[in-house]
């Protein structure tokens, strides 16, 4: 039985009247504004947001001084396709947000088959609807070197995120329970998932999941279409 911390994705490094300020927002996704600022600003690629720079309107050119690239780092988290990558995309995720789950069912798939050679694709936990002991978990995955298919089962949704779903999704994936459980107890990736949280929030996300593609801020769920386009007018600058 894991007795790990539930609190523990907020900890110090998150003033508690800064999380009570962004509580309202978190309770309208779907309907979220966007960083402070963001919203007015066109270099943003939102597909809600009727602007001329809307990726559905028309490409932009990526050497465009006027598009606001963040400067996000890829930590030491988990990644898939060449470290050399053209193209780099950083996603901000929970794995108990329904709309981090349907880009994961709908999205990633197609763009990992369409450009794995020319992404490297970043995951950094972002535990907002109470996913930092699934987070958690994944990690000791990936001690085992299954991060990715911890990862992928998370997402499938076929067990709670309690620590008997948690263990169960280990067995299924055969790993060694026992490892994974005494990882899991020492709560040993507790600093790394703060981490990425305070990261996030210091880069003004404020909704998962949100995306940075070589630091330009997507944000949602969007379709293949707006990832294919930013991706190939960075492969084409």
């Amino acid at each position: 039985m894991f007795h790990i911390k539930r609190t523990y994705v907020y900890s110090l490094l998150i003033p508690l009247a800064f999380v009570a300020g962004l509580a309202s927002g978190f309770l309208f996704w779907g309907r979220d504004e966007a960083p402070s600022g963001a919203a007015a600003d066109p270099t943003v690629e939102r597909s809600d947001v009727d602007t001329d720079d809307d990726p559905l309107i028309g490409p932009k050119d990526a050497t465009d001084p006027t598009i606001e690239r963040f400067d996000v780092d890829a930590d030491d988290d988990p990644f898939l396709g060449p470290e050399d990558a053209a193209v780099t995309i950083i996603e901000f995720s929970d794995f108990n947000c329904g709309y981090c789950r349907r880009f994961h069912d709908e999205v990633f798939p197609a763009l990992m088959a369409e450009y794995q050679d020319d992404i490297r694709f970043v995951y950094r936990d972002y535990p907002r609807f109470g996913g930092g002991e699934a987070a958690h978990a994944a990690n000791c995955a990936g001690e085992q070197g299954a991060y990715w298919q911890y990862h992928d089962a998370l997402f499938s949704g076929m067990y709670s995120m309690n620590s008997d779903g948690l263990m169960q999704y280990a067995q299924d994936l055969g790993l060694d329970t026992a490892a994974f459980q005494e990882c899991h107890q020492s709560e040993r990736y507790v600093d790394e998932i703060n981490g990425d949280l305070s990261d996030a929030m210091e880069l003004g996300v404020t909704g998962t999941p949100t995306f940075f593609i070589n630091g330009r801020m997507i944000i949602g769920a969007q379709p293949f279409i707006i990832f294919s386009q930013i991706i190939q007018e960075e492969l084409d600058s």
